[in-house]
């Protein structure tokens, strides 16, 4: 067994990655070190706003790729509406085909915004670990603790102590083994202000290494006065019985700022039009997502620690500024110039597989402002030109010929319907 928590996570992707960002954020932390700042909360706003930016590319992508979609819409819900209530397979193959053809007139495919989602997922993973278990990434905060470690597994009946305090913090010991230091700095990082009173009635022979290892970590978790390890609720109760307005008011401040700005980023976000009924039921939908997202936020921050609430808002300030800044950036692009470079990228892709230029079909020529005006369709003006071309037919065809009796029997009948 290991101290799973702290040994640093070995999922596959997920691990290397987060393993990558440990790197930054502990030589964040040493380059603040160099200047005499050991502070946990301030290393977190910077490794978020450096991660951000690392990630800016893979935002623009994404949201370049929202506003074509938006352009391409009205063209594929025709095709679906063209194709509504049919199942049959030629049906289902047509339909698939002018679909294709219209991500193809615009140069992408209908997995373009996917790739930039896959990539971005386990970095945000990734990143959430981190920030999670701090001590298993940054070498000088986990050295903080091993001094009182060493200590708690000399002493007889430790392990067991620890064992006992553990499972309310809920790393059992069928997990995790106690007697290994990782473990036991798992446990004591979950310590809130009051929990290292009671190591102190626990373990009273390790008084002043455990009081001067809990001065030490403070120092590193204080931000603003509020202790990052704590949890909101907890930093408001204590504050109640010490009668500190100041520290109420910060407890509440933050699952407050981490609803209030993660709504704010939301409102940021573009919004799609929604053409049709079963798109304002998913506009709808995302609407009271938008809306539950930051109030879960807020629920979720008043009981977990005030270094995570710190984390969803700096990433939300984060957002919103970069959103501001992406939004009149893809205000300003060249949409035609935007589908021109795309079906460049496209052909140099199939030219490299060795696959011939593609070819876009008649259907993906339908104009956006064609289809909002509901002219006729290609289908309907190949259907007129047939029937055109069979009465021409019919109307000189060969005495005594099968195309001259229909005729006779169509004239016959028109007669009659009189």
């Amino acid at each position: 067994m290991s101290g799973i928590l702290l040994t640093q996570n070995n999922t596959f992707i997920i691990g290397p990655v987060s393993q990558l960002l440990g790197v930054i954020m502990d030589g964040i932390f040493n380059f603040l070190n160099l200047f005499g700042i050991q502070n946990i909360g301030l290393c977190i706003i910077l490794f978020t706003v450096i991660m951000h930016l690392l990630m800016l590319p893979l935002t623009v992508k994404q949201q370049k790729f929202s506003k074509l979609s938006a352009k391409m819409n009205p063209e594929l819900q025709a095709i679906q509406k063209k194709y509504q209530g049919k199942k049959d397979q030629d049906s289902m193959m047509r339909m698939n085909e002018e679909t294709k053809a219209v991500y193809a007139k615009y140069g992408t495919s209908q997995t373009g915004g996917c790739l930039q989602m896959l990539i971005q997922l386990p970095i945000l993973f990734a990143l959430y670990r981190v920030i999670w278990n701090i001590p298993a990434y940054v070498s000088s905060v986990k050295s903080a603790y091993i001094p009182l470690v060493g200590k708690i597994l000399s002493t007889g009946g430790g392990q067991a102590i620890m064992e006992e305090i553990g499972k309310g913090k809920s790393i059992s010991p069928e997990k995790y083994d106690y007697a290994l230091n990782n473990t036991i700095i798992d446990v004591l990082y979950k310590f809130q202000s009051a929990d290292w009173n009671t190591l102190v009635d626990k373990f009273p022979d390790l008084k002043e290494l455990i009081l001067s290892t809990e001065k030490n970590i403070s120092t590193m978790n204080n931000f603003l006065g509020l202790n990052i390890a704590d949890s909101p609720l907890s930093i408001i109760s204590s504050a109640f019985k010490a009668g500190s307005i100041l520290l109420v008011i910060g407890g509440i401040l933050i699952p407050v700022l981490a609803a209030l700005t993660q709504w704010i980023n939301t409102k940021l976000m573009p919004q799609q039009t929604a053409a049709t009924d079963e798109n304002n039921t998913m506009a709808s939908t995302m609407k009271s997502m938008n809306l539950a997202m930051p109030i879960m936020s807020a629920f979720f921050c008043f009981t977990l620690p005030s270094g995570l609430g710190l984390y969803w808002i700096a990433g939300s300030v984060v957002r919103s500024i970069e959103q501001i800044a992406i939004n009149k950036y893809i205000d300003s692009v060249d949409m035609d110039e935007l589908i021109k470079k795309n079906k460049e990228k496209a052909s140099k892709k199939r030219e490299k597989k060795g696959l011939p230029p593609q070819k876009v079909a008649g259907t993906a020529n339908i104009n956006t402002k064609n289809v909002n005006k509901n002219k006729i369709s290609v289908s309907e003006k190949n259907e007129n030109a047939v029937k055109k071309a069979t009465e021409y037919y019919n109307r000189n065809a060969k005495p005594g010929s099968i195309a001259s009796k229909a005729n006779m029997v169509k004239q016959y009948n028109e007669k009659n319907n009189k």
